[in-house]
């Protein structure tokens, strides 16, 4: 019976500590450490959130860069069912869907096959990256600069300006966020509609 009595008040005492007090302490810490991240590292324009700056939206319109394909939902970018195709390299609709891309691509941007980076035609494994190489965006520039009626080096210049670098100078490649980019392509002027996409 002691042991009984014991095992109920240690579950009692571990079920408050580790399923409220500590919850909760994280939660505060993280809000008072980490206030940007903590809320979902929301990006706001005019006051009101229009995405995270962790989860890539899709872009269709010529005035805008345009992200990685995805396979998450139905229709892509969902961030409620985020994950890859699971298609393997030699599986017949992988590569079906990466010549149809790549046409999609050298045709919207006026580059050879041979420019396109492969990062614009495969989806990452989330399906949510919300990056693109620096080449993927050069490719990407002069449609941009046409369909915004501004210079290729002012948009290049927004691109560099909004290029990530390696993580402590040597992890990874560089990226672009699309989302910040594109916020940053619309705070020119140029990009007279007050929605996204």
């Amino acid at each position: 019976m002691h042991s009984l009595v014991v095992a109920i008040k240690m579950t009692i005492v571990l079920t408050l500590l580790t399923g409220i007090v500590y919850p909760i302490a994280m939660v505060g810490l993280g809000h008072v450490l980490f206030p940007v991240q903590a809320d979902g590292s929301l990006i706001y324009k005019n006051g009101s959130p229009v995405g995270s700056s962790l989860i890539a939206q899709n872009f269709k319109a010529a005035r805008y860069f345009q992200p990685r394909p995805s396979a998450a939902g139905s229709n892509g970018y969902d961030p409620t069912s985020s994950s890859g195709s699971n298609l393997g390299p030699t599986n017949k609709s992988f590569i079906d869907s990466v010549k149809q891309r790549t046409k999609d691509v050298v045709e919207a941007n006026g580059v050879s096959v041979s420019q396109v980076p492969i990062d614009i035609v495969t989806a990452s494994g989330s399906g949510l990256d919300p990056e693109i190489s620096p080449a993927s965006a050069e490719i990407q520039i002069d449609r941009v600069a046409k369909a915004r009626g501004m210079s290729a080096d002012a948009v290049r210049a927004l691109v560099n300006a909004n290029t990530r670098p390696r993580y402590a100078g040597f992890l990874g490649e560089p990226g672009v966020n699309v989302l910040e980019l594109n916020l940053a392509l619309d705070g020119t002027g140029n990009g007279q509609p007050t929605a996204l996409k």
